[in-house]
């Protein structure tokens, strides 16, 4: 994360993307701005400074989600998001809840892999463009001038051997300069792009095939799991040998292949693990959604439900800091941020045992969308609706544009809409949107070079027969 992003810029950046919700705002961009913080503490209170959990309660489709993951791109943290409702008590069929650590690890090192990826990508493009010369001018072999002995470097002392048996390279005819000019030529080609349609025939690695197996149980069954297919890969016959085949392809998508092959080389994956485990340690976020569904106590539910109160049990040590085992090594859960959600349409927090409660002092409620943030979440957002669709039907020359009218019988429709049936906030604006530009979207080849202005009386139009049946409108909208 930038040094320079205080807690008022982070919320700032989020107000591109997310409308209103000021309050969960202001309390993500603080836990953020602390960890920035933290890291500049010196000495032994460094570590003893651990992050304020935050749990934020609110109605479904409000922005609890978006704001938990633009966040994590806005700090640049590894980030995974998990349902609370798949967890289960120790000794209940399902998923134990050191596997979200699991994840978020797999995460971080996909972060890194990534970052490292790019790093050395210039390095990997250039050695990918010899390898496809390679392909389509193979370089000019040595004069052979006898059999049984090997061409030295005369400058090195161990004698490393510069050429195989019988060839010497010290020797290069006049038409193997011709062949350089050639390749030269040929480069000049690839570059320009002139030869991206051409067909070429190149090796890749080919994937072990292996019966996939999912096991569920105990805590760290599933560990262990992953650790016996690591080890099954390293076996010679079941992957430890890296088998290849060969592809035809065309030369742009050869030069992606084997760009990503050569990263892949380059980059050091000791390296990546063990800066993957400290990130991860030291700035991972965790979303634990739906928390609500597990915040039963006990006596309180029967069936189903039992194990409620133990999964809440579950999450208590991994939540206040404990160590949990990856395949990639070691991580301590003591620093990892975890934001919990839940709508509590039924429960409330205090449903929660109070030791999980204790865990998140941190407690934000998210107001439901009025018609006038529907309208917002149609305008300002870099990435709204209306510019999404208007983008989608732009590729087929369909200018489609939105008056101020129009955005505003939408809203009025979703919001309407929400309170008939089951309020889905602002994913209700999807639907609507779906519906009504659905004529459009199936006709837009044919309407190519025309203009389109959603305004009120479109929108009527087109939704006016779902509207009128409130039966349809229920299914449909």
């Amino acid at each position: 994360m930038s040094a320079n992003f205080t807690p008022r810029e982070i919320v700032s950046e989020l107000d591109r993307y997310i409308v209103g919700q000021q309050d969960a705002k202001r309390a993500v961009a603080i836990a953020l701005r602390n960890r920035w913080r933290r890291q500049r503490v010196e000495g032994e209170l460094k570590d003893e400074i651990t992050p304020k959990n935050i749990i934020m309660i609110g109605p479904t489709g409000v922005g609890k989600t978006e704001i938990a993951r633009r966040l994590a791109r806005l700090a640049g943290a590894p980030f995974v998001k998990v349902e609370a409702s798949k967890f289960t008590e120790v000794g209940y069929v399902g998923r134990d809840v050191e596997s979200m650590v699991r994840d978020l690890v797999e995460a971080s090192v996909g972060l890194v892999r990534q970052e490292e990826e790019q790093r050395v990508g210039s390095r990997a493009e250039e050695r990918a463009e010899e390898r496809l010369l390679d392909v389509l001018l193979p370089r000019p072999r040595p004069k052979q001038e006898g059999m049984g002995f090997e061409v030295r470097d005369p400058g090195s002392s161990g004698g490393i051997p510069l050429g195989a048996p019988g060839q010497d390279i010290s020797r290069v005819e006049p038409e193997d300069e011709g062949k350089d000019e050639s390749r030269e030529k040929m480069r000049a080609l690839l570059r320009k792009g002139t030869l991206d349609e051409r067909e070429v025939e190149i090796e890749i690695p080919e994937r072990p095939t292996m019966p996939s197996m999912q096991v569920f149980g105990a805590q760290g069954m599933e560990e262990m799991m992953m650790n016996m297919q690591d080890l099954f890969q390293s076996m010679p016959g079941l992957g430890g040998k890296k088998k290849t085949r060969r592809r035809k392809v065309t030369v742009a998508e050869a030069r992606k292949l084997l760009s990503d092959q050569e990263a892949a080389q380059l980059v050091d994956m000791e390296k990546v693990k063990i800066e993957a485990l400290e990130r991860a340690e030291s700035s991972g976020i965790i979303f634990l959604d739906e928390i609500d569904k597990v915040s039963g106590r006990q006596g309180e539910h029967t069936g189903p439900d039992i194990s409620r109160e133990g999964v809440q049990r579950d999450l208590l040590p991994v939540i206040e800091g404990s160590t949990v085992t990856t395949k990639y090594g070691a991580i301590r859960t003591d620093h990892v941020l975890f934001i919990a959600a839940g709508a509590f349409h039924v429960g409330k927090v205090s449903d929660m045992i109070p030791e999980l409660q204790g865990r998140f002092p941190i407690r934000v409620e998210l107001d439901p969308l009025s018609r006038e943030d529907l309208v917002r979440i149609l305008e300002e957002p870099r990435n709204s609706l209306c510019k999404q669709y208007a983008a989608l039907m732009g590729t087929e020359d369909v200018d489609v544009s939105f008056t101020r009218e129009g955005i505003e019988e939408i809203a009025r429709i979703a919001e309407e809409t929400n309170a008939a049936g089951e309020n889905i906030g602002a994913r209700r604006l999807h639907t609507v949107m779906e519906r009504l530009l659905d004529d459009v979207s199936f006709r837009a080849s044919e309407l190519s070079g025309s203009k389109l202005e959603v305004d009120a009386e479109y929108v009527s139009g087109q939704l006016s027969e779902v509207l009128a049946s409130e039966d349809l409108s229920r299914y449909i909208l």
